[in-house]
């Protein structure tokens, strides 16, 4: 009998009662209450990883209600953890407001979304209308947020005003949950009202979080730690705990074990090493971590074959501009990624969106508290700063990244007279005439040294990296491209690679004509440095059949290609 895989439902109640797998994450409501003294959490972890199932889950068991849940707990973890943790069973009022899809392209759009879930949050909780618990004005303000008249002011005190009425009520103070707070503010850097609606969710939260009288407990979820001193600075309750720390590192996602006996009970021992080799790879404190959200669509998919369904489940445009604007600047880098080599570096956990563009270290967190790559951490000495080693985690996000980067090439060639099937076919082939002129259209007419962001001493040098990116994009899985690679007794620009014997190979080693060097000249010194230095020896070693070594020169933006002669091959 196949598993009742519970794809695309957040609501713990619901899953539970209509028994559907479940994956035993209440470990962190006992982390959670064991943690006494903290009264705020952020818990920052990648989209689809289980974040709104678990402040569904958390919202069963604290929120006061005339029904008893016990039910859903009783064959749990925190239910056998005791008494000390059963006392706070069903206790509290709870406010509970989730920002999905809070996302508009205008901030007029967005405000209105915003005050739709404030009026829908008081709605809920209308209740306390009825108990005389407010006074006169406190009543014209509660239904001035329910008849949509409230003014901006009113919007911005809401939770904590909401959290006032509900401790007077019901002599508890509220549990605070709120699920993708950071949704709007991604939307706002991307459509340009970041400003705008930082402005609001740092007001609206410090009113809510920040020494409220009337606050029990409060957990945070989100993709991202904004930067401090951009939305939390008023916070210094709040404890925040990224995909970094161990503290609570097995609470999102699917750990190791956890994915091993969903495959037995499913019937698909011999599958987990290809779910391993696609949807592994996450480092959370230490602990090897799955997506939860492929190895289920997997299992409820009784497909054989292994899809990216992480990365078609919403759009990952942030992601795919951001690489496309710095593929030039960072090529050599993100060629290490591609190539599965990975890089040192140091990750603040704040992420600064606004400087995504001019920090190097803002981007490459962005990527990994986004979920795209993957942070091991690195010994270090006692005075030094944590490093850690970034690294693609898995089959399915190098698709993106791969994706991403053929997309771009295609793109810029496909209205401008050039040919991307047609440049491959020349390099395959050996055809230095096709080559000339579908490379010299491609750097004339798409590649533009401005729009890549570099200086105009750099830009062949750029050009050429972002070609090399998209073509180890394109040429793949039928060839590895290198660049910069041992080959013979030095170092060829570019290496394509069979992936088996018996299929094509090409070395290119590109020149500049630079000073009094005419493209000729540069021609003939690649083509002499090429022979002199054996550079198709890894070709020759790979199985290439037949293999072909390429001269590219360069004068500005008018390119020369020439073909060594028969005694390199």
């Amino acid at each position: 009998m196949p598993l009742r895989i519970p794809l695309g439902i957040s609501d713990f109640r619901e899953l539970r009662e209509k028994g559907l797998e479940y994956i035993d994450k209440s470990g962190l409501l006992v982390e959670m209450l064991d943690r006494e003294g903290t009264k705020v959490l952020l818990l920052p972890r990648p989209r689809r990883f289980g974040k709104t199932l678990n402040l569904s889950m958390l919202r069963c068991f604290f929120e006061r209600r005339s029904e008893d849940l016990s039910h859903l707990f009783q064959d749990l973890a925190v239910w056998s953890a005791g008494d000390a943790y059963r006392r706070h069973f069903q206790r509290y009022p709870v406010i509970f407001l989730t920002f999905r899809d809070v996302k508009a392209s205008t901030f007029e759009g967005c405000w209105a979304d915003l005050t739709k879930k404030i009026q829908a949050l008081y709605d809920e909780h209308r209740a306390v209308l009825d108990e005389g618990a407010l006074s006169a004005l406190e009543r014209r303000n509660y239904a001035a947020i329910l008849d949509g008249t409230a003014d901006a002011a009113l919007y911005r005190q809401a939770l904590g005003d909401l959290s006032r009425y509900l401790h007077r009520a019901t002599g508890e103070r509220a549990f605070i949950l709120i699920d993708e707070y950071d949704e709007p503010i991604h939307a706002g850097f991307i459509h340009g009202y970041a400003r705008e609606i930082l402005e609001f969710s740092r007001a609206f939260l410090t009113v809510g979080l920040k020494d409220n009288p009337h606050l029990e407990r409060g957990v945070v979820t989100g993709v991202l730690r904004i930067a401090r001193e951009s939305i939390f600075s008023g916070l210094n309750n709040l404890a925040v705990y990224t995909l970094l720390q161990r503290t609570f590192s097995t609470c999102f996602g699917f750990t190791e074990p956890e994915v091993e006996s969903l495959m037995a009970r499913a019937g698909q021992r011999d599958a987990m090493d290809l779910v391993r080799a696609w949807y592994n790879g996450y480092d959370f404190g230490g602990t090897v971590i799955y997506n939860p959200w492929s190895v289920l669509s997997y299992l409820a998919d009784q497909e054989p074959e292994l899809k990216p369904y992480w990365l078609n489940t919403s759009s990952n445009e942030l992601i795919k501009t951001t690489l496309e604007k710095h593929a030039a600047r960072l090529g050599p880098t993100l060629e290490a990624l591609l190539l599965g080599e990975g890089f040192e570096t140091v990750l603040d956990e704040n992420v600064p969106l606004d400087r995504i563009d001019q920090s190097d270290a803002a981007l490459w967190s962005l990527l990994v508290f986004s979920g795209y790559l993957k942070a091991e951490k690195r010994p270090r000495g006692a005075m030094e700063q944590a490093a850690h080693r970034l690294s693609i985690p898995n089959r399915e996000v190098r698709l993106l990244y791969s994706g991403t980067f053929q997309q771009w090439l295609e793109a810029r060639v496909r209205d401008h007279g050039t040919d991307l099937q047609r440049l491959i076919q020349g390099l395959l082939g050996g055809d230095a005439a096709l080559v000339e002129r579908q490379l010299g259209a491609f750097v004339k007419n798409v590649l533009s040294y401005h729009d890549l962001g570099v200086d105009t001493a750099d830009a062949p040098e750029s050009v050429y990296q972002v070609f090399v990116l998209g073509l180890l994009a394109a040429l793949e899985p039928g060839h590895r491209v290198r660049s910069n690679r041992e080959s013979g007794n030095g170092r060829p620009d570019v290496l394509i690679l069979p992936s088996e014997p018996g299929r094509p190979g090409v070395v290119l080693e590109l020149k500049v004509a630079r000073g009094k060097r005419t493209l000729e000249q540069a021609l003939d010194d690649g083509i002499e440095q090429a022979r002199g230095k054996d550079y198709a020896a890894e070709l020759r070693a790979a199985g290439a059949d037949p293999f072909h070594v390429l001269v590219i020169a360069f004068d500005g933006k008018e390119v020369r290609v020439r073909r060594a002669g028969a005694d390199m091959t």
